[in-house]
Parts: C-alpha cells; sequence; structure tokens
C-alpha cells in the first residue's frame, strides 16, 4: 500500500466505481469490484476501521440471539441473518487464518432446565451451520466446566453447554481487505475526507471533492472522478446519502455498544462466556482477547455523531454487575484496564423501535435521482454478503455483471500460512517466543518481511512496552506497507494496544512517536503535537470511564 502513489491516482484517474468508507464494508466491496475487474478508487475520511469495524466484540457468528428471537416471534428475517452469518462465518475463518479463528465459548447454568433450553438451542444452531470445520455444541457437567472455567462461582453452578462461534482481530481484518483490494489494483487513500459532490446538470453524481485530514498533509483538495459512487459509511451513511440527494429521508438508526477489558485472570480461561440473560434484555460476552478479558457489549440509542462513543463510569458498572453473579470473586472496577464504544449502523423502519429490537440486516439502496448507491446496515459477519449483493448492483448499473470471487479469494498474510513457522522466525531473527508468535498471528506469512526489518536497525527488534509482545520494527512496517499516518493508527488499529491497556498505550506514545517521526519527515513541532494531541485523548478515556 502506497498513499503517496495513489493519491496521485486518485488525481488523474477516472474510476468506474468510487467508494466512500474504509470499514469492513467499504474495503469489501472495494475488493469484490476490483477482482471482478473493475476500476476502483477507495477512500476514507480517518483510518481503515476507524469506526465500527475495529469497535466490535471481536465475534464471527450467525447471532444466538437472533436464532431465539427468531423462534419466540415467528420472524422468518431474524431466521435469515442467523443462516447468512453462519455460511459466511467458515468464509470469514479460512480467507484470513492469520487473524481469524475457531473460539469455544461455553454458556454457564445454573439448573437442569436452564441447561435443556441452552443445548436445545445451540444444536439447532449447529443444525443452520451444518457442512463447516466447527465443533459442535455439548452439555458439560459441572466438573468439566470447572476444568474449563475455574473462575465461576461452583456453588451456583449447575453445568454449562459448550458451543463454538469465530474470533478475529476486527482492526487488522479490516486493513487485511484494503490492503488485498490495493494488491488487486484499487486506488487507495485513508484520511481523505468527502468535502462535496461535483453534478452534471440532471442532479447525477460525476465527482467527489475531497480533501486531506492530516494536518501535514500538502496535498489540496481536489476530485475524483468516477462513473457510480457507493456510500460505505455506516452510521454516516445518511450524512453522505442526504449530500447526494437532500430529498432522501433518513435511514439509520445509530446504537451505541461498549466493551471493558480487564485482566486475563479474571476468568482464567482460553474458552469464552456467553452470558444469555441481563437487565436490558441483551446477551453479553466474556472473551478472552490478545491476553486479556474483553467484556461486552452494551445497546443504547445515539445521536451525537459528530462526537466518538466513549465507555462511560455506569457502563462500566453495567457490565460488571452483568458478570459477577456467576464468578467466585466479583471483578472490581480497579481492574478496568482500558474500555471503548462502538457505534451500530441499524437500519430503523419507526423511530419508535427500540435499537435492541431491530434486526442487523443490511440493504443496498440505489438513488436513481443522484446515482448514488448505498451499503446500509448489517454486520461484520456477513461484510463479504453484503458487498457482494452491492457489486452485484454495481454490475448491474454499469451494464458489466461479472461472478463474485471473493468467496475464495486469501487476504494478505494467508497465502500459505502455517502458524508453526513462528519457531522459524524465533530462530532465524533470535526473537522471544512470545514475540514470534505475535508477528505470525498478526502478519501471518508476511511476518518474515517485519522480521527482517530487526536486520536493517537491530534497536527495531526491542519490545515498545515490557509487558506487550509488540516491537519497534512493527512501526516501520506499518508506516512502509500499511498505510499508518498517525499515533492512534498504530497504537489504536494496527497494535490494538489502545483498546487493551491505557497505560501501557501512554507508555509506548514517545517511541512510536520518534519512529514515525524518522518515517515520514514529521517536524519536532508536529511530533510533539501528534504526542500531546493522543495523550490527551487517552486520558479522556480514562477520565470518562472512573
Amino acid at each position: 500500500m502506497n498513499r503517496t502513489q495513489d493519491l496521485q491516482r486518485l488525481q488523474k484517474e477516472t474510476f468506474d466505481i468510487c467508494i466512500i468508507g474504509g470499514g469492513a464494508s467499504g474495503a469489501g466491496c472495494a475488493l469484490d469490484a476490483a477482482l471482478r475487474g473493475f476500476k476502483v478508487a477507495l477512500i476514507e475520511k480517518n483510518d481503515f476501521a476507524a469506526e465500527t469495524s475495529s469497535k466490535s466484540t471481536k465475534l464471527i457468528h450467525g447471532g444466538v440471539r437472533y436464532l431465539e428471537q427468531a423462534f419466540k416471534n415467528l420472524d422468518f428475517a431474524q431466521l435469515k441473518q442467523v443462516r447468512h452469518g453462519l455460511e459466511e462465518r467458515q468464509i470469514v475463518l479460512q480467507n484470513a487464518p492469520h487473524l481469524a479463528r475457531p473460539l469455544p465459548l461455553l454458556t454457564p447454568v445454573f439448573s437442569w432446565w436452564e441447561g435443556l433450553y441452552f443445548s436445545i438451542g445451540l444444536r439447532m444452531y449447529d443444525f443452520f451451520a451444518k457442512g463447516d470445520s466447527l465443533p459442535k455444541s455439548r452439555w458439560l457437567s459441572k466438573k468439566e466446566t470447572m476444568l474449563r472455567m475455574p473462575s465461576l462461582d461452583a456453588k451456583k453452578l449447575h453445568s454449562a453447554v459448550l458451543y463454538f462461534d469465530g474470533q478475529l482481530d476486527d482492526a487488522r481484518y479490516c486493513l487485511g481487505l484494503a490492503h488485498a483490494a490495493a494488491e488487486a489494483g484499487v486506488a487507495v487513500a485513508n484520511h481523505l475526507q468527502l468535502i462535496d459532490f461535483e453534478k452534471d446538470n440532471s442532479g447525477k453524481l460525476e465527482g467527489a471533492v475531497v480533501s486531506s485530514t492530516l494536518e501535514n498533509g500538502v496535498e489540496p483538495s481536489f476530485s475524483i472522478k468516477a462513473k457510480l459512487f457507493i456510500n460505505c459509511t455506516g452510521a454516516m451513511a445518511d450524512h453522505i446519502r442526504l449530500k447526494a440527494n437532500p430529498t432522501l429521508s433518513r435511514r439509520i438508526r445509530p446504537s451505541k455498544g461498549v466493551h471493558v477489558v480487564l485482566p486475563y485472570e479474571v476468568l482464567k480461561s482460553d474458552d469464552a462466556m456467553l452470558i444469555p440473560k441481563t437487565s436490558d434484555g441483551r446477551v453479553v460476552f466474556a472473551i478472552p482477547f490478545e491476553g486479556q478479558l474483553l467484556l461486552g457489549t452494551t445497546d443504547t440509542d445515539y445521536t451525537q455523531l459528530e462526537n466518538e462513543p466513549v465507555l462511560e463510569e455506569k457502563e462500566v458498572e453495567f457490565l460488571l454487575d452483568t458478570l459477577a453473579p456467576y464468578l467466585a470473586k466479583r471483578p472490581d472496577k480497579s481492574q478496568v484496564k482500558a474500555g471503548f464504544g462502538g457505534l451500530r449502523p441499524l437500519l430503523a423502519a419507526s423511530e419508535s423501535d427500540s435499537t435492541k429490537k431491530l434486526v442487523r440486516d443490511h440493504e443496498v439502496e440505489y438513488d436513481e435521482s443522484s446515482n448514488l448507491l448505498s451499503l446500509l446496515g448489517g454486520k461484520w459477519t456477513t461484510y463479504r454478503y453484503m458487498a457482494k449483493e452491492t457489486i452485484d448492483k454495481a454490475g448491474e448499473l454499469l451494464g458489466a455483471q461479472r461472478p463474485c470471487l471473493t468467496a475464495d479469494h486469501v487476504l494478505v498474510g494467508g497465502e500459505d500460512f502455517a502458524f508453526e513457522d513462528w519457531k522459524i522466525i524465533q530462530t532465524v531473527y533470535r526473537l522471544a517466543k512470545d514475540i514470534a508468535k505475535h508477528l505470525i498471528r498478526k502478519y501471518g506469512s508476511r511476518a518474515h518481511k517485519v522480521a527482517r526489518l530487526t536486520q536493517e536497525n537491530i534497536v527495531w527488534s526491542q519490545r515498545l512496552v515490557e509487558k506487550f509482545p509488540f516491537i519497534q520494527a512493527e512501526v516501520i512496517y506499518q508506516v512502509r506497507e500499511e498505510m499508518a499516518c498517525t499515533l492512534r493508527d498504530v497504537l489504536a488499529r494496527r497494535m490494538r494496544l489502545e483498546i487493551m491497556d491505557w497505560e501501557a498505550t501512554q507508555e509506548a506514545v514517545p517511541v512510536v512517536a520518534n519512529l514515525m517521526a524518522q518515517e515520514l519527515g514529521w517536524t519536532q513541532a508536529h511530533k510533539q503535537k501528534q504526542i500531546d494531541e493522543y495523550l490527551q485523548l487517552v486520558q479522556s478515556f480514562i477520565k470518562s470511564a472512573e
């Protein structure tokens, strides 16, 4: 990925399709369209996966809750959503094996009847997932359950039901999609925002006026020319739709969901936990992620789209209160290491609908007046299916319908992936075992390219912070190969440190800033501004959660 070269292409060339939004939907559409032979541009005003796509529960699933609601309410839309999710789950796992893997989940139960209820429900879940490679669900005895998850309250526990879903590093998976799209010929640029559309005499879009959001960006505003524009901006989709055609009605009902991050020792298990009943009617997951425990999520209306949603004190208390009844030792607020808030771009049929009742389905909308195609709603697991439907429609509009090829397209780093190659990296580059394993898990078969940088400069083999496996060479690689432009690009999305440990993030900032300054030619003043603003941001997260 080369941002400088792609910016030149965006200014000079005319594209079949220009996609606005670099989350999972936009990057997925870009890859799909490029593989079908279209000439494609992909722009993102912030960074790839900066919004919803980096702030999920990190699960690839059909939705156990949707299945329950489908049968309780005889709701076939929910059932369709589950079926699509389970079909796509296997594809997500196989196309990036370094970033996605099967995850066992336990549902603890307190009575024989509860165990039977969830066992039957999860067997139905298995039925809809027939043909995939994940193990099937089973009912565990109390003894088996305690061996797998020793932190549970043995006095209350009756048994548990074990089932499997998938887990992914959402931000890096989205980056993998954008990177794969770039290698398939897409002109890609992050930190490039849409200012306005240029229209012909009939009101149809013919250009997108964009400008850099980087303070040190030297490129002036310019216009990207394309035959068709696709809106993939998630919770911000109405903003783009109304810019293209002010007469359209709003379609998106944003919902805020938050997660807290606790020490691994709170659960003491490599299995995740599904909490099937909460006071607000949702399910909550406690999931091992990056050596920590991720707990979430919530579901509340959110209207302040100009402000980033953050974890708040009352939300911390709700999540800890939800987890506490299952554990022998109640988790304490002082154990919270980090957290984050994100938005779901829910499609609302009525303003009176509760966000908890809205299906995580999607819709491909075409506005004939402006010639804008919009991908609305949806969820992470079905991003590929959503993209397929969108590019099917784009092909129809462009008069060039071609088959979708993404089901078998392995993403960057997934080619010839073998986890055991960490041993080669450890030996050849003399790196610690945890570092070698981390590089393989995050960069896949391209981990060797990262490790090789330690031979260019031995200092780059050093850790950023002592208790994590991140090394300086990764920052260099992320700037050179993964279009990282800011401290947050690195620490929040390419490394995930911001969502795992706020204290460690602050410790890593000066080292990361020095490395990026050297690679990107930052002045001393710009480097210090980056440091000050990012540290202030992290401090605001800490204060909000207290």
